[in-house]
């Protein structure tokens, strides 16, 4: 028995390793995104413009599907110094391969990155979705959307709630 299990915890890894696909790259997206404020703010609460960048992994558990990590990087929040916030994002999808179209959904956890002492919280909590077409064997276009699950705002600095939503628009390469 003692053996066995050796030989056999080999032959499980070895079919796993080399029955799935690892796919490398690096994307670019540029944001659109906007904060929902629980009061209606008093001030204009205009959408921010902003770019987001990253590197990732894509892991294929079967023919169809796939694991999608990423770290990126990404400026969010709403137009005004005060509002704004820079994020660096961890999304992790299930992804469903149709031909050239990849669909995928997710959780992703954020970290802001950009201001100590403002209102935003460190850490927030969302869900992602989002659409990939390939263009050739290497390079694509994506479409994502992000909503914000956890108020984004520092419960200890304010009694407003603020929810964020991201919609993304990008290109990567698979290297």
């Amino acid at each position: 028995m003692k053996k066995l299990l050796p030989i056999l915890l080999l032959l499980f890894v070895t079919t796993f390793g080399f029955s799935q696909t690892v796919n490398y790259g690096i994307r670019a997206g540029y944001n659109i995104s906007n904060l929902d404020f629980s009061p209606d703010p008093t001030f204009n609460n205009d959408h921010r413009n902003g770019f987001a960048f990253g590197g990732f992994i894509d892991y294929g558990l079967a023919e169809v599907t796939s694991l999608y990590a990423e770290i990126q990087w990404s400026a969010e929040g709403g137009k005004g110094e005060d509002i704004e916030a820079d994020y660096l994002h961890l999304p992790i999808m299930l992804r469903l391969n149709l031909g050239n179209l990849t669909v995928g959904a997710g959780p992703q956890a954020s970290l802001k990155i950009w201001g100590s002492n403002d209102a935003f919280s460190t850490f927030a909590a969302s869900g992602i979705a989002g659409l990939e077409y390939m263009i050739t064997d290497e390079l694509f276009l994506d479409a994502r959307f992000a909503y914000t699950f956890t108020n984004i705002l520092d419960e200890d600095l304010s009694t407003i709630e603020a929810k964020q939503t991201n919609i993304q628009f990008g290109i990567g390469i698979k290297l």
